[in-house]
């Protein structure tokens, strides 16, 4: 299970961001935005090489004190989250590039992150 899950923007600013947890929101808004770093040096490493970008796996990011940050944890959570932000994206009232606030998005990323105790 997930303790933070972001949507990050391609100009590299967060659309969505929700930790379990809340009291460590901003420890996990500043790993999501370190990881963004290593995500970008692991993209270019690999270039042109890789035959299909929509498979991109990159496996643990780094290991923090807490947690192992991965950028797709498994493919069956990042189908899930893809399809309901691929839901927002359609949604003729959202404007690209504003905040997620959809109801239905929200709940999907719930239903992916550890419930608190």
């Amino acid at each position: 299970m997930a303790v933070c899950i972001a949507v990050i923007a391609k100009e590299n600013y967060p659309l969505y961001i929700r930790s379990v947890p809340t009291q460590n929101e901003l420890k996990f808004h500043y790993t999501v935005h370190t990881s963004l770093d290593v995500v970008e040096e692991k993209i270019s490493a690999v270039g042109k090489a890789m035959a299909d970008q929509r498979e991109l796996y990159l496996g643990l990011l780094y290991p923090t004190e807490d947690y192992k940050v991965y950028p797709f944890y498994c493919k069956i959570m990042f189908r899930k989250l893809h399809n309901s932000f691929t839901d927002v994206m359609c949604n003729p009232f959202y404007n690209p590039g504003d905040p997620i606030q959809s109801k239905a998005f929200d709940g999907i990323v719930s239903g992916m992150m550890v419930q608190p105790s």
